[in-house]
């Protein structure tokens, strides 16, 4: 499963380095961060309201959208996935 981020993060980021014309991601980053961020906000109310209300398809559906718009916010940031898991690593490990 981790591949399937890993592969989304490099789809993003040659979307970042060589834009496509019409691409959803692209549209995202000319409008900038505030509107990514903005985006990224949106995606995680949905998210709690398919948690607290809707089916299983549903709950997929947007954790999906709120993965990906956090993806390309990372990449407007210039993270990567290697920096959330280093962090998440240094804060689980073992005393």
């Amino acid at each position: 499963m981790p591949d399937m981020l890993d592969q989304l993060e490099a789809i993003i980021q040659d979307r970042k380095s060589n834009p496509k014309p019409g691409s959803y991601t692209n549209t995202l980053f000319d409008k900038g961060p505030n509107k990514i961020a903005q985006k990224v906000g949106e995606e995680a109310t949905e998210v709690i309201v398919a948690a607290l209300g809707q089916g299983r398809e549903e709950q997929i559906g947007e954790l999906s959208d709120l993965f990906y718009h956090t993806l390309v916010l990372m990449a407007q940031l210039d993270l990567s996935l290697a920096d959330v898991c280093a962090e998440l690593e240094r804060r689980h490990k073992p005393e």
